[in-house]
């Protein structure tokens, strides 16, 4: 292929080729072409190719003109035609009028063999291409060229007629207004193309005509009425294409008609002006009389025949949105009142055809919604529809007062037969839906249109609830559904309201049905409203449900009402769950008894009885009681069961009741039948398993019954097939944005639309997608739909002989049946087959014998011939799966078989599609069909059928299953992978484009093999390569098409390219092409691409392109944007354009994936183009700030803008507004992760200042408190929750960021007025608890941030904590009623965990002494809420077990019966509150303060001071001690509560506040004692501590943890001090033997695991030191072959848990007794030194690490431990601190066992024993010899470190001579050699000075503590190593820093000494002339500079003397 990429066709290679690979080779070729000369038109004059073009264009011509003889296909044409006409736009002219002429001759050829047929159809392809692109250049010749095609046109077939259609578009756009000469022809041409049997056909005139009225100005003038009759006459028979097309010329053309100003209007007369009320008129006609002209129409209605057909009333329908979209949203907020009357008069009885019937009306009435929500819902902004709900509030009260004047009248007669009454109805059912819907959609935003009582919204809605009508009824009912669920603080008022009148007004049929439909329709608003209705509710509606069934039989006249309306409250009211239902169920399932007979006898009984009416009320109330059963089907398993015989003998007499009263019981029993087979369907079959053959046969029956009348194939088969299969058969069943209105077409005439009056039980129902109405099906579709569910699951349960006995009488009613009736037979027992089929494959099961599987194969034999397609989907599928359920290999392959023989003989279209689908289903659920020779024979087979080109069907359907056998044979498909790619580019390149059917499953071919190429696509071989290309080649000719279908289909195969061969697909170009399509696609949404998939696909390929390459695809978008678009601009980007289209674009699934896209690519590139993302964002935040307006005070400061630019983004919707909000907390996240300048002001200003692009978050503060700011103070709430969440997060990122212009102050500091301002419209009364309970929690954050230290400042947020806290202080009782109790629970808990967490921080870190007194004057209060809280959350967390002991009234709280809803609010905030709670009782150290506190007189319903004491007692008074100690067992069990079985989803915050809770308890004496004296109390703690730290990986837990532990120690160490003296005190007198010993291991010394909390803490602490040194674990070390590790130094977290867990180690002696403690203290050892063994690494200049450091600080804390020195342990200590010692000096082993170990960590151990032990430890002779020869040969190392000298002087100062002696014996004479090697080695740096300084100090220290008599030695000694440090002058000037440092510290030491010691100082002096002239030197030399030096010596001995005092400090 490669080969075909040259400006000039390659013949030579062309002509080596074969058929097929010519076609794709010229194909190939002219794409190349097509790219050459675009960009070199592009560029112009200055491209390397235009002189390379200019050279070659004739032979380029005369072979692109000699293709056209060479019969291209149609993408081939039309490639070849635009490059001709770019060809000659760049290029020369001259020769353009030859090639026109040539192309007309191939035109008027005679020649009309089909081979000829392309050639002309190219000749006329490229002269349309020709006049587009040179257009006025070639106006001399139109005239003849537009003649010519004309006349071809009159001969020519469908293909030509549309390439004419086409051609003659492209012609008008070229030439414009020039072509004038030859409108009127081209009219007339496109006119009777509009009405042609080809629909492709028709498609192409509209686009024709659309071209012509842009110029042709007759047609919106002179001719617009006959353009109309044309449009509505091409609407009829039309497909959804032609009616797409159609509907937007007739639009359009009317749409000009109305704004077009005529030029020259004056002189022309016959032009007029179009009034609107003529064009609506005009589309009225249209859509009430259709095609038919006035006078043949009104002849019609005369004889009451004509009614329009359903594609006319459709195609005008989109028409009329397509008029008002043309117009404009401004336009239409203008002229609204107009177009709602004359849209709502469209359904009014002043057109009794439109509504003649129920049918008509319920589609006349979707046709009328749909225009309103198309043209209201997609092109007004908020403030514009809330304008348009109040106009249709006034239609509704005017169609009212018409109503109430008939209704006033008092003669019944005439007043139920009034035309008026039923005149309005279906115009008031369309004003309320739609009324409905828009207030759904603008949520609460629509709070101040409810507000306004101008308007008077609620009233009217809640007026014609008592409508005669039971349509409007329902409307008003849904009406108010949508209010609620749009405002949630009007669900509860509208409720009481609507009970108020329906107790009041029980007495009126249309009051009763009316508004127990509005009860029922707002308790199925409840589920939508988090927030609920007050549980009291559902006792009200009980109640008066059964007041309505008591008294149904007091009045005949209400009977039927009031037994509907009692049936529907219930069954409305079991619709809330559980926690509703189970109050109610024992008197629902009384009233159910009631209704049934009880038993057969009673039956009999009652069919002797009563009439027609009687039994009408029975059904009503029975279907009714099986309804509300539906909900609590599992609740009554057990009741059902029982009762279910006799409802179910009641159906089987049924038929002989309704012999008896005849048709009048019709529906009932239809309706009755419904809902028990509903029920049976929910129910176990288990339950009803004697009656299944009963019930089969009742099935049979009803699926065969004679009087069904209707085929409703379109509702019941689309669930029997499978999903993928439904895209061959009509559009219509797949998802369009006109799915609402089109769905009606689907069905045939006879069949309505599901419309609410066919089931007023569905009002409630769960499952409505977003904001439709519900659309329940006539009852007659939805018992056929449930029947045949059922029979699925009863035949499958059923026994063989009965299942086989069915299925024969199935086969045999269809046999017995003829025509019509024999469709419909034949469909409902071929998709009661499928769905018994589908469920027995479900469920496993098997189909039985042979005998079973004849009938069934027979049915479906008949069904794959059947002429209805759909069945024949279906029956494809059941074919497959009666494979699948008999599963046995023989019987697949005759399956197979059949169809092949099937194929091979039969000619007709119906038996070739089914069966072919027929063998692609087998693939599908069977794989391969386990063997390759089927897999080659279907193969074969559909390849033969795909190119049969006389049938499109054929092909779609054979292409269908080829690709479905792709899918499912994977790799065994490989052998057919080259071939079938071949097969599919040739169809592509020559099936024509008016089969787009054919096209579509030849996408989905080239989709499967894409797919099981997969990743091989990536390779570079030559046969991948030939692949690769062959596909890229597929999607470019599918790109091409002009069916929207097949460019998605192309779109998601060029995806699968992508993902599996990312670089061969060219990004820049297939971004421009989405760009294209979504942004055409978005400007009007419901007109350009109408193809919701086409927009589906797009972005889903959008999607997976920015999860890789994000920034890439920005990239091109922009470059994209220079060129094109007004919505995709460069400073809006793709991104600013992906949120417009998220603001209009409707369906769920797309918008899902438009913010997926958006956040893979804010996640990828937000903090590269930090600016671009926060101003979009800002920008559709503030799009909807500027229509606010002021806001007060603080706000002004950022509502007021002086800019006046216009934003991108115009009036967003408040969905848009929530995800731009959502958008700004996950750009903070991601600067979380990148640069830290981002929240760092200082950095980011100097980086900025380095280069003007960087860009830093904390640089757009204000913009980002100004955004959260918008949305915090919005009329949205769930813009409010998000504003205050963005508040949030701001607030906790940059709160802790200084302002480096004044210092002590943050940059938050600034932003206080807008804080409060954000936050103050929360606390209002109006404001919904939730968002009260996100303020709360803003308002502490901002407090305890501790940005704000001004008392004054912190008191306008702290003031609104106040005004919540005065509000809760009441209790559950005085807060809101409009939403259930929960909602309280929740305002109330959100409220104290805001106090806990200012009240946590006062204690914490910022605590300024304002904020302690602000919060100080109230902790009274808060103290009591808090224990309240806390005492609730305790009782809520107990086991269900003890739920009979829970109060019955609730809690302080909470109530009884919303406690489940309640617990996850106290699960949320229990932690905080719990913290503050501690702290607040350690600060008052446990001591009632308040004389009151301990008795219960409070103002609180419940207290916390009644704590576990029965109310009954109120007077008994707890002591001061009691009350503490419930305080202290409540906060510790709740505590251990939650830590011991911490759940999954269990926060941080959580854990850590009750850690921090357990230590502030631990922090008092009192609690300590607590925990001390109980030891069982301390092992549980310690082991749910243990399983704490176990489970939770996080340091900061672990170290909180470890915390408690050392406390619950220390508490456990002051009992035993404290038993200890107080046995003392008892017992002075007596003999101190006799003591009892204290402490654990009492005399024995035992500790029993379980019962020890010395054991559990040393489990405890081992976990801890293995987890971080593994090596410390005995079974690992001590087992042969381990070999000593290195040593590691750990992590700071390591470090910190490692020295938390050594502290704990050394403080346990102490609780021990002596005995106890020789049983701890080898572990204790092992741990501390194993620990100092582990981390002892060497670091520069002998510094220790600080896990070295803390086991030194351990080690030395066990050793001082006065257990060493106890009589009774003394021995036993000793011999084990030796052999710790021992070990110690064993790591310094010659065998190199422990390599790399600090030898200073080691020495500085061993120093630990030697002073922290009992001399007899460290002085035998064995050890003491060793610890010596350990430091004599660090001091002899070349480099001796400094702390080994500091280690001397330690341990030479002992007191004890027998301990240090010995050392100085033998260690001094070293450091004397040292320092005398002075002069040999001078010091070089101040370490090595170091080391003389220290050794000087060493002999210092040895003079003062020597004997007086050997003094003068020492210091005669000392003298001259002094003096040889001495420099004279000379020396002086030219020596180092470091030496000049020695020679001053030396001076400065003899100085000190020389007086001290005269006389020897003396006698050294006159002993040595030398020495005394060098120090009489020095010190002349010095005289001047001593006192300038003097102080830097001292400097210099700094570091040294720092050193050491630090290690004593430490641990000697």
């Amino acid at each position: 292929m490669e080969l075909a990429h040259s400006l000039l066709l390659n013949e030579e290679a062309y002509n080596q080729l074969g058929e097929v690979q010519k076609a794709e080779f010229i194909f190939d070729w002219l794409r190349y072409l097509e790219k050459l000369l675009l960009a070199t038109s592009r560029v112009g004059k200055i491209a390397e190719t235009f002189f390379d073009v200019k050279e070659k264009q004739k032979t380029l011509v005369e072979q692109l003109l000699s293709l056209l003889n060479s019969s291209p296909g149609p993408p081939t044409r039309k490639l070849l035609a635009k490059n001709l006409g770019v060809l000659y736009s760049i290029g020369d002219t001259f020769s353009v009028y030859e090639t026109i002429d040539k192309c007309n001759d191939l035109i008027r050829s005679k020649d009309d063999s089909p081979s000829y047929l392309p050639t002309k159809l190219a000749a006329v392809v490229c002269l349309g291409s020709l006049y587009k692109k040179l257009g006025r250049i070639l106006v001399n010749t139109f005239t003849d060229t537009v003649g010519n095609i004309l006349k071809a046109m009159k001969s020519a077939e469908s293909q030509g007629r549309y390439e004419i259609m086409l051609s003659l578009q492209n012609i008008l756009n070229g030439l414009g207004a020039a072509a004038t000469p030859c409108h009127r022809d081209v009219y007339k041409a496109a006119k009777s193309c509009l009405t042609d049997r080809s629909m492709a056909v028709r498609c192409a005139a509209a686009k024709c005509l659309l071209e012509l009225q842009k110029e042709a100005i007759f047609m919106w003038s002179t001719d617009l009425d006959s353009v109309a009759t044309l449009c509505f006459k091409s609407f009829e028979g039309s497909n959804y294409d032609v009616r797409i097309s159609v509907s937007k010329l007739l639009g359009t053309v009317l749409a000009k008609a109305i704004i077009s100003k005529h030029p020259g209007a004056v002189s022309r007369q016959s032009t007029r002006r179009v009034s609107l009320e003529e064009v609506l008129e005009l589309l009225g006609t249209g859509f009430l009389r259709g095609s038919s002209g006035f006078l043949r129409a009104s002849g019609d209605m005369l004889k009451g025949t004509s009614s329009v057909s359903r594609d006319v009333r459709v195609g005008v329908t989109q028409a009329y949105v397509v008029f008002v979209s043309t117009l404009g949203g401004t336009w239409l907020e203008k002229n609204f009142a107009a177009f709602l009357s004359h849209i709502l008069s469209l359904v009014s009885q002043s057109h009794p055809k439109a509504t003649q019937t129920q049918t008509d009306a319920v589609c006349g009435r979707r046709c009328v919604s749909f225009i309103l929500r198309a043209t209201i819902g997609s092109l007004l902004g908020e403030k514009a529809q809330i304008a348009a709900a109040k106009d249709i509030c006034q239609a509704i009260w005017k169609l009212k007062k018409v109503v109430d004047a008939v209704m006033s009248d008092g003669n019944v007669e005439t007043r139920v037969g009034s035309t008026d009454v039923t005149a309005s109805q279906h115009m008031l059912v369309c004003a309320l839906q739609e009324l409905g819907n828009l207030i759904y959609s603008l949520g609460t935003t629509a709070a101040p249109l409810l507000q306004d009582s101008s308007a008077g919204i609620l009233d009217s809605v809640i007026s014609v609830i008592l409508h005669p009508s039971i349509s409007v009824r329902l409307a008003a009912a849904w009406c108010l559904h949508c209010i609620a669920v749009a405002l949630p603080s009007y669900l509860t008022p509208l409720l009481d309201r609507c009970l108020e009148r329906l107790t009041v007004l029980k007495s009126s049929p249309e009051a009763v049905t009316g508004f127990s439909f509005a009860v029922a329709a707002l308790l199925g608003a409840v589920k939508h409203c988090p927030l609920g209705i007050p549980h009291g509710k559902g006792k009200i509606i009980m109640t008066l449900a059964e007041d309505l069934l008591c008294s149904a039989v007091q009045n005949s006249r209400l009977s039927a009402q009031r037994t509907q309306a009692g049936w529907l409250l219930i069954a409305a009211l079991m619709t809330l769950g559980p926690a509703v239902v189970s109050h109610h169920l024992a008197r629902v399932l009384l009233l159910w008894k009631c209704v049934f007979p009880v038993s057969p006898k009673d039956l009999e009984t009652e069919k002797s009885r009563g009439d027609s009416f009687t039994w009408q009320v029975t059904l009503e109330g029975r279907a009714g009681a099986l309804c509300a059963v539906l909900y609590v089907n599992l609740l009554s398993v057990c009741y059902v069961t029982y009762t279910f015989k006799t409802y179910f003998f009641f159906i089987l007499r049924l038929s002989s009741v309704l012999k008896t009263y005849g048709s009048t019981l019709k529906t009932s029993s239809v309706v009755y039948r419904q809902r028990l087979y509903e029920l049976l369907i929910l129910l176990p079959p288990e339950i009803y398993e004697g009656n299944l053959s009963a019930i089969l046969k009742e099935l049979a029956a009803d699926l065969t019954a004679s009087e069904i009348q209707v085929a409703a194939s379109t509702f019941l088969l689309p669930p029997l097939c499978h999903q993928d299969d439904l895209v061959i058969l009509s559009p219509l069943l797949q998802e369009t944005d006109h799915r609402f209105i089109e769905e009606q077409l689907l069905l045939g005439n006879g069949i309505a639309c599901g419309s609410l009056e066919y089931d007023p039980y569905s009002i409630y129902e769960k499952d409505i997608e977003g904001d439709s109405v519900p659309k329940p099906l006539p009852p007659i579709l939805s018992v056929i739909n449930s029947a045949v569910k059922l029979f699925g699951v009863v035949c499958a349960h059923v026994g063989e002989a009965q299942r086989l006995f069915v299925l024969e009488q199935l086969l045999d009613s269809i046999k017995h049946t003829k025509g019509a009736r024999q469709q419909i037979v034949q469909l409902h027992v071929v998709s009661s087959l499928s769905s018994f089929l589908k469920y027995l494959a479900g469920s496993k099961g098997n189909l039985g014998p042979e005998e079973v599987r004849r009938p069934a194969l027979a049915l479906l034999m008949g069904a794959l011939e059947s002429p209805n397609p759909l069945l024949r989907c279906a029956a494809a599928e059941a074919w497959a799966r009666l494979a699948q359920v008999v599963d046995d290999g023989a019987f697949t392959a005759a399956l197979a078989q059949v169809s092949f023989d099937k194929l091979k003989s039969a000619r007709d279209v119906v038996t070739r599609t089914g069966y072919s689908l027929a063998l692609g289903s087998l693939h599908r659920y069977l794989g391969g069909i386990s063997s390759s020779q089927h897999l080659n024979a279907c193969v074969g087979i559909l390849y033969t059928l795909s190119q049969d080109s006389t049938s499109p069907d054929v092909q779609t359907w054979a292409l269908h299953s080829l690709s479905l056998i792709i899918d499912s044979a994977g790799p065994l498909y490989h052998m057919h992978v080259e071939p079938t790619l071949s097969l599919i580019i040739m169809l592509l390149l020559n099936v024509p484009p008016t089969h787009a059917e054919v096209h579509q499953s030849l996408g989905r071919c080239l989709d499967a093999l894409i797919t099981t190429l997969g990743p091989e696509l990536q390779g570079n071989s030559t046969s991948i390569s030939a692949l690769r290309t062959s596909c890229l080649l597929g999607c470019a000719v599918m790109q091409d098409n002009p069916d929207c279908l097949v460019q998605a289909q192309a779109i998601s195969c060029l995806q699968q390219l992508h993902m599996f061969a990312p670089r061969h697909v060219n990004l820049s170009s297939l971004v421009s092409c989405l760009c294209e399509i979504l942004l055409d696609n978005s400007v009007l949404v419901n007109l350009c691409s109408p193809y919701l998939l086409l927009r589906r696909a797009v972005l889903a390929c959008l999607r997976q392109l920015v999860q890789r390459e994000a920034a890439e695809v920005s990239e091109h978008a922009v470059m994209l944007a220079k060129d094109s678009r007004d919505e995709l601009t460069p400073e809006v980007g793709l991104e600013g354009a992906l949120l417009t289209l998220l603001d209009k674009e409707t369906d769920q699934k797309l918008c899902h994936d438009i913010k997926e896209t958006l956040n893979h690519m804010l996640t990828s590139m937000a903090v590269d183009k930090l600016s671009f993302w926060l101003k979009l964002c800002k920008d559709v935040l503030a799009a909807s700030a500027e229509e606010e307006g002021d806001k007060g005070d603080d706000a002004s400061v950022l509502t007021t803008r002086n800019d006046d630019k216009s934003y991108p983004f115009t009036n967003p919707r408040w969905a848009t507004r929530v995800f731009a909000a959502e958008c700004v907390c996950r750009i903070i996240n991601q600067c979380e992760n990148a640069h830290s300048a981002h929240f760092d002001i200082a950095l980011a200003q100097e980086m900025r200042k380095r280069d003007s692009r960087n860009d830093f978050l904390v640089l757009h503060l204000a913009d980002l408190i100004r955004m959260a700011f918008m949305a915090a103070t919005d009329h949205s709430d769930q813009l409010r929750l998000s504003g205050l969440e963005t508040l949030l997060v701001v607030i906790r990122r940059f709160a802790s960021i200084p302002e480096p212009e004044f210092p002590g102050h943050v940059i938050l500091e600034q932003y206080q007025a807008n804080v409060g301002a954000a936050l103050r419209p929360a606390f209002t009364s109006e404001t919904p608890p939730d968002v009260i309970a996100k303020a709360c929690q803003v308002c502490s954050a901002w407090i305890a941030s501790g940005v704000v230290s001004d008392l004054n400042d912190l008191r306008r947020v702290h003031q609104l904590l106040v005004s919540s806290l005065t509000k809760i202080q009441a209790g559950k009782e005085a807060l809101s009623h409009l939403y259930n109790e929960s909602a309280s629970t929740m305002e109330i808990l959100a409220v104290l965990k805001a106090w806990a967490e200012v009240s946590s921080v006062r204690n914490g870190s910022y605590s300024s002494d304002g904020l302690l007194d602000l919060v100080h004057t109230d902790l009274g209060t808060l103290s009591r809420l808090w224990l309240a809280a806390l005492q609730d959350f305790a009782l809520l967390t107990l086991p269900s077990e003890f739920a009979s002991q829970l109060p019955v009234e609730g809690g302080a709280f909470y109530t009884a019966e919303t406690s489940e809803n309640a617990k996850l609010h106290y699960y949320n905030s229990w932690a905080l509150i719990l913290h503050a709670t501690a702290l607040w009782l350690t600060s008052t150290g446990f001591v009632v303060a308040d004389p009151d506190e301990g008795a219960s007189h409070l103002s609180r319903p419940v207290t916390p001071t009644s704590m576990c004491q029965g109310s009954s007692s109120g007077a008994t008074v707890k002591s001061p001690e009691d009350v503490c100690t419930d305080r202290f067992h409540l906060i510790l069990g709740i505590s251990v509560e939650f830590l011991c079985s911490l759940r999954s989803d269990a926060t941080m915050e959580s854990i850590t506040a009750c850690l921090h809770a357990l230590q502030a308890l631990l922090d008092v004496p009192w609690p300590r004692s607590k925990i001390g004296s109980d030891q069982d109390l301390g092992i549980e703690l310690l082991n749910v501590l243990h399983r704490v730290i176990l489970t939770r990986e996080s340091p900061s837990i672990q170290l909180a943890s470890l915390e408690v532990v050392r406390q619950i120690i220390c508490a456990a160490q002051e009992h035993v001090k404290e038993k200890r003296r107080s046995a003392e005190v008892d017992d002075g007198a007596a003999e101190k033997e006799t003591l009892p010993e204290f402490g654990e291991g009492k005399d024995t010394g035992g500790l029993v695991p379980g019962k020890s909390l010395v054991f559990a803490t040393l489990e405890l602490c081992v976990c801890i030191l293995v987890r971080q040194l593994p090596e410390l674990n005995p079974k690992l070390t001590g087992s042969p072959g381990v070999k000593a590790t290195k040593p590691q130094m750990l992590s700071e977290d390591g470090s910190r848990l490692v020295s938390a867990a050594l502290v704990i180690l050394s403080e346990l002696p102490a609780v021990c007794s002596p005995e106890g403690s020789i049983s701890i203290l080898p572990t204790i050892l092992y741990l501390t030194i194993g620990v100092l063994r582990q981390t002892a690494v060497k670091l520069p200049g002998g510094q220790l690490s600080s896990t070295v450091a803390a086991s030194l600080q351990a080690l030395k804390g066990i050793l001082s431990s006065p257990m060493a020195r106890a009589e009774k342990s003394h021995t036993a200590w000793t011999d084990l601190l030796r052999s710790a010692l021992t070990t110690i000096l064993d790591y310094w082993d010659p065998d190199g066992t422990h390599p790399e170990l600090d030898e200073i960590s080691l020495l500085t151990a061993i120093t630990v024993f030697i002073l922290s032990t009992s001399p007899e430890v460290t002085t035998i002779p064995c050890l003491q010899k060793r610890c010596i020869e350990k430091f004599k040969a660090t001091l002899e190392i070349k480099d001796p470190v400094v702390s080994t000298y500091q280690l001397l002087l330690s341990i030479f100062q002992y007191p004890n001579p027998s301990v240090s002696y010995p050392y100085i014996y033998s260690l001094v004479s070293s450091i004397v050699e040292k320092l005398q090697e002075i002069d040999k080695r001078k010091p070089e740096d101040t370490t090595e000075l170091q080391i003389f300084q220290e050794g000087i100090k060493v002999l210092e220290a040895l003079v003062t503590i020597a004997e007086e008599q050997h003094r003068s030695q020492l210091v005669a000694c000392l003298l001259p190593i002094l003096i040889s440090f001495l420099l004279d002058d000379n020396a002086l000037g030219s020596a180092t820093s470091v030496m000049k440092n020695l020679h001053d510290f030396a001076l400065q030491n003899l100085m000190q000494i020389g007086p001290q010691y005269s006389s020897v100082f003396k006698n050294v002096m006159a002993s040595s002339p030398a020495l005394k002239a060098r120090l009489e030197a020095a010190i002349k030399g010095n005289q001047e500079n001593v006192k300038v030096r003097i102080p830097t010596s001292k400097h210099t001995k700094n570091p040294g003397k720092n050193a050491s005092i630090q290690l004593k400090t430490n641990f000697l």
